[in-house]
């Protein structure tokens, strides 16, 4: 993709850490983050916290894409009822070549 020199280069890329609450464990939650983070191209992971009331989700990719999921979490599957929502961006590390589930 070219950038607005004209020279190409790598799509601009961020970091989302998230922790959701809720009645968001055994509900299908993280099988769900994991289709909405593949179909919008993000790579990462997502696990049950311990506290068995939350989860946590590291996603990499567009700040459009990431937006998009951050959006999804506050709503979550058919199931779930989410709580709160703590969202932080920051530098993307390039660890991760897919999106996978995590165990704590």
């Amino acid at each position: 993709m070219a950038n607005a020199a004209g020279v190409a280069g790598p799509v601009s890329a961020e970091r989302l850490t998230v922790r959701v609450a809720g009645r968001v464990q055994g509900v299908g939650f993280r099988w769900w983050v994991r289709r909405q983070a593949d179909r919008l191209g993000v790579v990462g992971w997502v696990m049950n916290a311990d506290d068995e009331r939350s989860i946590e989700v590291v996603a990499e990719g567009s700040a459009t894409a990431l937006t998009e999921l951050e959006q999804l979490l506050h709503a979550g599957p058919p199931g779930a009822m989410v709580e709160s929502v703590e969202a932080h961006r920051g530098p993307p590390s390039g660890e991760f070549d897919r999106f996978g589930i995590m165990r704590p």
